[in-house]
């Protein structure tokens, strides 16, 4: 009898280790599971979470132009929030490339202050400034860097993800005709206009360049020339004759 209750007293021991070490086992799984959800959960939550973009009210400011930036042009500028939190100025209308992302040019305040002013307050000039593509799903912000894009002469148009403006070079000598696309490095169209002249204001280099679709044809008219038109096609863009274009206008139904 007391053999037989030592081996029942041995058993109950052995049963009750391995299910103490059974439940030890799994209860550090489930706090390892536990930790890593906790982790996991703000990524979730702010890969889930939608972002809201505002836009605040248009206000009227002064562009100073001209070599002594003594004449004041009108512009507009409105900032643009992201979750509630002021992100960027932009100034013009936004262009939507596809329907979660857009660009929209942006503007900034200068500093024009200098050290033998009276005072200490600053003086803030509007810039215009490059361009931007905002997404909508992540509200991340992207500055665009588009090829010889001058942000006080460029006057810039789209279509599509096409960008389409009269680019000056790094030198500030030379300005050129430029098609730009936003998943290209380098610039479709890129075409020797002329040398830079009493130029002095947005817009004096050329007009704002010319879309149509159908072909995708997009037209310059530069300030000191005859005006031209390339069409675009997927990666490439050719020179369009006149003579070319008028026969594909005719036909056009």
């Amino acid at each position: 009898m007391v053999d037989a209750f030592k081996h029942r007293r041995l058993h109950l021991r052995l049963v009750k280790r391995l299910f103490w070490d059974y439940a030890w086992r799994v209860s550090k799984r489930v706090s390892l599971l536990l930790a890593f959800l906790v982790l996991l959960a703000p990524a979730v939550l702010a890969v889930s979470k939608p972002h809201v973009l505002t836009w605040g009210k248009w206000m009227p400011v002064k562009l100073f132009v001209g070599p002594t930036e003594e004449k004041a042009v009108d512009m507009k500028v409105r900032s643009l929030f992201v979750d509630g939190k002021l992100r960027e100025f932009t100034t013009g209308e936004p262009h939507d490339v596809t329907d979660t992302l857009f660009v929209v040019q942006r503007a900034y305040r200068l500093n024009d202050w200098l050290p033998k002013d009276e005072g200490t307050a600053h003086k803030w000039k509007w810039q215009k400034s490059g361009w931007i593509m905002v997404d909508r799903n992540s509200g991340r912000i992207t500055q665009l860097k588009l090829p010889d894009f001058d942000p006080f002469f460029s006057e810039t148009t789209w279509y599509r993800d096409y960008a389409a403006y009269c680019g000056v070079s790094d030198s500030g000598e030379k300005y050129y005709a430029v098609v730009a696309q936003l998943t290209r490095k380098k610039p479709m169209v890129l075409k020797e206009l002329g040398a830079v002249k009493d130029a002095d204001m947005p817009g004096s280099l050329c007009s704002a360049p010319e879309w149509q679709r159908q072909p995708a044809r997009v037209t310059f008219i530069p300030a000191d020339g005859a005006k031209f038109t390339y069409t675009v096609r997927g990666h490439a863009a050719d020179l369009t004759s006149d003579s070319d274009a008028d026969d594909e206008t005719k036909q056009q139904p």
